[in-house]
């Protein structure tokens, strides 16, 4: 497995490409922007994809979706709760920043502790509300893809429709601070981190009620 990861769109979102073991498809993590820049990746390695996986429905994490699907002919995931978000600029914010930015409907809904297959690749669904309502992160072998769940040293914000603090605190100690430390983090925004990094250096979670 390899992961390459493309910083995307005005609000520099990680969006992240994981191909198989044979080097020969992918997967696309929150493609939130710069569709040209993804397809030229995807065809320079030769990796072509078989589904996007969204971390959630804001607006900075699914802009290029739509011209993906129609390229490419595949299947879009969400975690339900956010499959509302996708169609309206209103409820995935985008229109909050200037930005009318819509994708089609979710071919498939996920809940938590859902496995999904493609190709060699299988990941984990964790859902972990509190930044959306339908958040999730996927857990692939020791890399979570944590979306604006967990950043290095901070977390999703929730001052935005469907956030809420505490409910995102207490997704990260009882779905994410419970894997093993050396579990990698690839937040959607921002550099990479671990469990036992946050663990020691996150300031929210290292005071919060929580943690035990």
């Amino acid at each position: 497995m390899k992961i390459a990861t493309l910083v995307v769109g005005p609000f520099e979102a990680n969006c992240y490409l994981i191909a198989n073991q044979d080097h020969d498809s992918s997967v696309i993590v929150d493609p939130g922007g710069d569709c040209e820049r993804i397809i030229d990746h995807i065809q320079i390695h030769n990796l072509p994809p078989k589904a996007i996986l969204l971390t959630h429905g804001h607006g900075d994490h699914i802009a290029a979706v739509k011209p993906l699907k129609e390229k490419f002919d595949i299947p879009l995931y969400v975690g339900k709760g956010d499959e509302s978000l996708l169609a309206s600029p209103s409820a995935n914010i985008s229109a909050l920043f200037g930005f009318d930015i819509i994708c089609p409907d979710a071919d498939k809904i996920l809940n938590d502790s859902d496995i999904i297959k493609v190709d060699s690749l299988q990941f984990k669904v964790l859902a972990t509300p509190g930044h959306t309502q339908g958040g999730i992160c996927y857990l692939i072998e020791n890399y979570l893809f944590s979306g604006d769940t967990l950043f290095r040293e901070s977390i999703g914000r929730t001052d935005l429709p469907g956030g809420n603090f505490r409910q995102l605190i207490e997704s990260i100690h009882k779905k994410i601070l419970i894997l093993p430390d050396n579990i990698i983090c690839l937040p959607g925004h921002g550099p990479e981190t671990t469990i036992a990094f946050e663990k020691m250096n996150n300031p929210f979670l290292t005071e919060s009620e929580f943690l035990t």
